[in-house]
Order: structure tokens, then C-alpha cells, then sequence
């Protein structure tokens, strides 16, 4: 007898599971081994068995699990957390930041447009009156105050140019730690996550149901697990229940259920003793 070394499923771990049994069920019928589901035990009663058994299934995948939760407390930890803390805050205040630069990006394309405008309108006004007979006393200040406008013009270009140039280097060179910062942990993460339900599936829940169906005496609404259930790999604890050397030899023996079966060898009949 093996004392337990799976960590025990934590509550809100117990949702997951579900979910990963809610599928297994769904897919069933995509299985030839699963190809029994609804022949003799449903959908609703494989899945009651397997919640009765959830302490013993999820037991084949503990290693993952125990890895999955290591890491996830991890990603909890005080400094993590300082750490997505801290990435939240850079948005709000790359935010306010944003606010003055979208001012001074307004200002920047609205500047040679007005400039623009005014240097056009007084060149014209300015070169027509030029072209009258007696011409204007002004109309050289309308033609000068034109090419004025016209200068400023093309600095407020330029200058415009300039701004998003830099703008454009200021945020490629913040995006990139941001990116590398964010991307690693969660994604470890992840992987344990994935890890362990794909484990929990192959070695625990798949193993089960399979059990389950094979054993004509199983019954759905006991919260013990099928006698064949010892066949599903793991590494934790395994009651005298179904994993005594008597009852596996009988089991070997016996293709249907008889009640010595169940009972040890201690109070079985002769036949049963040891010799």
C-alpha cells in the first residue's frame, strides 16, 4: 500500500475538471474503446462516477498538477504580482502621456494647414492687386505677409515631421521590453495547464471511463470506483479495496460479480485462505 502523494484538487481546480470530463463525455462516441457510452451506462451516469472518483483519477496526473500549482503560486507571488501591478499602471500613465502628445500631434497638422491657408489666400489677394492699374499702397504687406506664411509653412512641416519621426523611435523602443516582460511567466503557465489536463485525461479520465464500461457490475450511483479501476495508471494511494493481491486473482478468475470478491481474506472461505 502506497501512502498518497498527489496534492489534493484544490477548489478552483474542480471546475476544470469538469470541463475536461464534460468533454471526454462529449467526444465519446469519437472513441472506439468509449463506443459503449449509452448502451449500458449514460452520458450522466459515467459522469456521476467520475465525480465520485475525482480523488482517485485525478490522482495519475499528480505530478503535473503539482508542478501546474507550483508555478501558478508562483505567478502570485508578492514580487509577480509588484510586477503586473506595475504593468498595469505603465498604460494609465502612458495614457496621460498620450494625452499631451495627441495636443501636440493637433497642433502639429493643424499648424501647416492654417499657415498653408493664410499664406495662399494672401499671395492671391496680394499678386491681384498688384495687377491694378493705380495698384494698392498694401499690396505689397498682403504679398510679403504671404511669403511669410508660406516659410512658416514649411516649418511646421518639417517640424511635424520631426515629432512623429521620434514618436515613432519612442514607442518601438518601449513596446518590445513590454512584450518580453509579459509573454514569459503566463506562458509557463500555461504549458503546466496544459500539461496536466492532458495527463489527467490519458492516464485518469479516459482510463476510468473505459474501466467503467467494461465492468458489468459497475454501479452509477455508488461512490466506490469500478473494480477494474486499478488498471489506470498512477502513483498515489490505492485502497485494499481494489488492489489486493486476493481479489485481483480473483477478479482474473471471475468474468461476473460474486460477493467473495469483496471480502477479505480474512473472513472469506476456505478457498480463500492462503496456504
Amino acid at each position: 500500500m502506497q501512502m498518497n502523494s498527489a496534492p489534493h484538487l484544490l477548489t478552483e481546480d474542480r471546475a476544470e475538471y469538469e470541463r475536461i470530463l464534460d468533454d471526454a463525455l462529449r467526444n465519446a462516441h469519437d472513441r472506439p474503446d468509449l463506443a459503449a457510452v449509452g448502451q449500458r451506462l449514460n452520458t450522466e451516469q459515467l459522469r456521476t462516477m467520475a465525480l465520485n472518483a475525482t480523488a482517485l483519477i485525478t490522482t495519475a496526473a499528480a505530478a503535473e498538477y503539482e508542478y501546474y500549482t507550483k508555478v501558478r503560486e508562483e505567478m502570485r507571488s508578492p514580487a509577480a504580482t509588484a510586477s503586473m501591478h506595475n504593468s498595469v499602471l505603465s498604460p494609465a500613465v502612458g495614457e496621460a502621456s498620450e494625452r499631451g502628445a495627441g495636443f501636440a500631434a493637433v497642433i502639429a497638422v493643424l499648424a501647416p494647414v492654417l499657415a498653408g491657408t493664410a499664406a495662399v489666400i494672401f499671395l492671391l489677394v496680394g499678386y491681384i492687386l498688384k495687377m491694378l492699374s493705380p495698384t494698392p499702397s498694401f499690396a505689397e504687406a498682403l504679398v510679403s505677409a504671404g511669403w511669410f506664411f508660406g516659410a512658416l509653412t514649411a516649418a511646421a512641416i518639417l517640424v511635424a515631421a520631426i515629432g512623429l519621426l521620434l514618436t515613432a523611435l519612442r514607442n518601438g523602443a518601449t513596446q518590445v521590453p513590454a512584450e518580453e516582460s509579459t509573454g514569459e511567466l503566463p506562458d509557463e503557465v500555461a504549458r503546466a495547464k496544459e500539461a496536466w489536463r492532458h495527463a489527467l485525461l490519458e492516464r485518469g479520465l479516459l482510463p476510468f471511463l473505459r474501466a467503467a464500461l467494461a465492468d458489468p457490475s459497475a454501479d452509477p450511483t455508488s461512490a466506490d470506483p469500478p473494480r477494474h479501476v486499478s488498471r489506470i495508471p498512477k502513483i498515489g494511494y490505492s485502497g485494499p479495496d481494489y488492489s489486493s493481491p486476493s481479489e485481483g486473482s480473483t477478479a482474473g478468475q471471475r468474468p461476473t460479480f460474486t460477493s467473495p470478491d469483496f471480502t477479505s481474506p480474512e473472513f472469506g472461505g476456505p478457498e480463500h485462505q492462503p496456504e
